[in-house]
């Protein structure tokens, strides 16, 4: 009988990671002379996965979330983990902009990576379990197959592979 290999396709954020690049955001937009009357706010909550932004202007805003994007590629966290809201008035005339962080993968973006599998045409066999989809096959030839198609495909969410034997 021959021995079955697999990995698990996830969808992780190293929250370590999320909140140093945070601080050293915070950080930079302090010491930032265009943003230094801005009092812009970023806090991140760790529990609900968001990171809020609160500023007076358009601007102080933009900068803000361009800081924390250049943060985050410095720190290796995909920029697909985050999912930024429509910017809403806060009190005081102020600017309030909640950015979500991703983890896990949902049930239609498994079905998007099932159905990616499958249009391959190969002898492996994909299956949703929590939020992760796990890929058996018998050649590991198929499953690095499938793992090259996964990391060129376009999917609008971060893709990782653990559990490789």
């Amino acid at each position: 009988m021959a021995k079955s290999s697999s990995f698990d396709v996830v969808s992780e954020i190293d929250f370590q990671e999320v909140d140093n690049a945070v601080n050293q955001a915070i950080k930079e937009i302090q010491q930032r002379y265009d943003l230094k009357d801005s009092k812009t706010e970023v806090t991140l909550n760790k529990s609900d996965k968001v990171i809020l932004i609160n500023t007076k202007d358009e601007y102080s805003l933009t900068a803000s979330y361009d800081i924390i994007q250049t943060k985050f590629l410095k720190r290796q966290l995909s920029l697909k983990s985050m999912h930024p809201e429509e910017v809403e008035a806060a009190s005081g005339g102020r600017l309030r902009q909640k950015i979500t962080l991703q983890s896990g993968i949902s049930k239609e973006n498994g079905k998007k990576i099932t159905k990616l599998i499958k249009e391959l045409g190969l002898k492996v066999n994909a299956q949703m379990m929590d939020e992760r989809v796990r890929v058996q096959g018998a050649k590991l030839d198929d499953l690095q197959a499938v793992m090259a198609a996964i990391k060129n495909a376009d999917l609008d969410f971060s893709a990782q592979f653990t559990n490789y034997k």
